[in-house]
């Protein structure tokens, strides 16, 4: 995967991390794509935080669709984790998205705002003020490796909209610098216009990433 911000981030299977951040232009970075929920413990197969951290990994992707769906990771846990990772030094990539049945009941805002709330409840909890180590990733789930893309008009009702709970739940500095980014299907044919749009501050990339000729035809934010 490929995280395009004001930076790009390559986040490949944990085997791969060490191999990865050693081979990337330094200007680049490195997220490992989840870790486990707290400190220490009996958690055979599990990445934890401090392992990360002891590897020097800067990023971690929590939250994916994936996980919630066939691992059963709920808001609350995926809450927990955020916050854990914050606190161990980590900086995080959160993921929210609805199902193709929420979409087309018209729930699309309650359910990533529910996802949200979990996250923001969680950081408060934690006394998290500083949300700069924080990006969420919108990835409507009815658009990953699917073929289908929102809209960019979509992807922006979305991220304005998230951004607007920020604001009423957390705080007008929050809302405004927290950096909301798009997945979902994305590629180098679609990526421009996609990131052309106020709210959308950069765009995570899956499969795509993957193509030759990817990187220079996409457009990133600067």
């Amino acid at each position: 995967m490929r995280i395009c911000l004001n930076k790009v981030v390559v986040s490949p299977p944990f085997v791969f991390l060490p191999l990865v951040k050693n081979e990337l232009r330094p200007d680049f970075h490195v997220a490992a794509q989840n870790c486990w929920v707290k400190k220490g413990g009996a958690f055979t197969g599990e990445v934890s935080a401090e392992m990360l951290v002891n590897l020097s990994i800067p990023w971690v992707i929590l939250g994916h669709s994936e996980r919630r769906a066939l691992l059963g990771e709920s808001n609350e846990f995926v809450g927990d984790k955020v916050a854990y990772a914050i606190s161990q030094g980590l900086k995080v990539i959160a993921c929210v998205g609805e199902t193709l049945e929420q979409r087309e009941s018209g729930s699309t805002m309650d359910v990533v705002a529910a996802q949200t709330k979990a996250i923001a409840v969680h950081l408060i909890a934690e006394r998290v003020k500083d949300w700069s180590t924080v990006v969420l990733a919108y990835e409507p789930v009815w658009a990953i490796d699917t073929g289908k893309v929102a809209t960019p008009a979509q992807a922006q009702e979305v991220h304005a909209e998230l951004r607007k709970w920020l604001q009423e739940n957390v705080s007008t500095e929050v809302a405004s610098s927290t950096r909301i980014i798009y997945g979902g299907s994305v590629s180098g044919a679609n990526c421009k216009e996609l990131a052309g749009h106020p709210d959308v501050d950069g765009l995570l990339v899956g499969g795509a990433s993957l193509k030759a000729g990817f990187a220079g035809e996409s457009y990133f934010l600067q």
